[in-house]
């Protein structure tokens, strides 16, 4: 199933947000966008294997290696994962939570994943 509009829409706001950040010298605040940008994709493929794209990506550029070696597998599971409904609600998706640990999602976020 594709991204709505709406939330296709949120989701490339979240990841130039946090390319903005990254330039800008704001890694945490980076990394925070990119797990929004995590949790907007959850529920479709391309676009949740592109967000892990993205964390592997920075991880390496910031020599972060522990969570560089973290975003292996979670490119290996994140498209049957979408493809098959596993991926835990809510997840940030980075190397310090669980690949499968189901977390609280943002109000906001709440709100654009209702709205479609």
């Amino acid at each position: 199933m594709a991204m709505s509009p709406h939330l296709s829409g949120a989701f490339e706001q979240e990841l130039l947000h946090a390319r903005e950040a990254e330039a800008r010298g704001a890694p945490d605040a980076a990394w925070n966008h990119l797990e929004r940008a995590h949790i907007l994709s959850q529920a479709h493929a391309l676009p949740h294997l592109r967000v892990h794209g993205a964390m592997f990506a920075f991880a390496g550029r910031a020599r972060d290696w522990r969570e560089l070696l973290g975003q292996v597998p979670r490119l290996l599971l994140a498209g049957p994962g979408s493809l098959l409904g596993r991926a835990p609600r809510g997840n940030t998706g980075g190397a310090d939570v669980g690949i499968f640990t189901p977390m609280p999602i943002p109000d906001d976020l709440q709100r654009l994943l209702r709205q479609g």
